[in-house]
């Protein structure tokens, strides 16, 4: 899923972010240990840049998940953006645990070699208790909850950002989706614990993952009780635009609630 390039001010996958120069020394590199008890000692461990906060102590953090073929280097750059109106945020964008198996570089979160809609929730299944470990470390790092937490995934991130923030047992402040999908449909009902707020964004030209699946998600996350919004970019292939990024901006400041800015 390596998308086309987004519009100006958007990113894409290969790691280009919106207009505007990265703070590239705010970026440092992290890697967290898994804590997971049910994790052997041979399961990988998830690493990648990060980026603040510009301002005090971490009062939230926002996690990006970048797509399948890419690793954290393509989505930190959004940080500096989402910076600008979440000054006490830490961003960390870590690389997915698998090597991209269709290509000599990259990272996937899971195959995309066998698409049948059970091979991609058994695959998704499979990278989020890795997440959830990721996430409580980081966390615990910062002295933070789940309420303090947001997901911001992209294509294949959106699709483990949904799965595991909807099985978390403490509801995160919100999830931002683009261009992505919902996997997991068909268990959902017996396993949903947390109901955050979603916002799902999608190119109309999107020749990666359909268009269609916006409608789909949005259909089964109300269905679920989950309060949903969604914005459907015209023009748009596969990647992240400049009004997209405005309008997750948006969205996490109010999720956030009065401790921003």
């Amino acid at each position: 899923m390596r998308p086309a390039s987004a519009a100006r001010g958007g990113a894409r996958e290969s790691g280009t972010a919106p207009a505007g120069k990265e703070d590239r020394s705010a970026v440092s590199r992290i890697t967290i240990t898994q804590k997971d008890e049910a994790m052997t000692s041979s399961a990988p461990l998830l690493s990648g840049p990060a980026f603040g906060p510009v301002k005090g102590p971490a009062r939230q953090l926002v996690v990006l998940l970048h797509g399948v073929g890419a690793d954290g280097n393509d989505l930190i750059g959004l940080a500096p953006h989402l910076a600008e109106v979440l000054p006490h945020a830490a961003f960390v964008s870590p690389n997915a645990p698998e090597r991209y198996d269709m290509a000599p570089f990259g990272h996937q979160w899971f195959t995309l070699r066998d698409r049948r809609p059970e091979a991609l929730s058994a695959g998704v299944r499979k990278a989020a208790p890795l997440l959830d470990s990721f996430l409580d470390a980081e966390l615990a790092k910062f002295n933070l909850d789940d309420q303090a937490l947001a997901l911001v995934g992209f294509s294949q991130g959106t699709m483990v950002a949904l799965y595991a923030a909807l099985r978390r047992p403490n509801p995160c402040a919100a999830v931002v989706g683009f261009s992505g999908a919902l996997l997991g449909v068909e268990t959902l009902a017996a396993e949903i614990r947390s109901r955050p707020p979603v916002l799902l964004v999608h190119g109309e030209e999107d020749p990666v993952v359909p268009f269609a699946a916006l409608a789909h998600a949005v259909s089964a996350l109300a269905a679920h009780g989950v309060a949903v919004e969604h914005h459907a970019c015209p023009g748009l292939g596969h990647g992240i635009d400049g009004p997209g990024l405005a309008l997750a901006a948006r969205f996490l400041v109010r999720a956030f609630g009065p401790n921003e800015p």
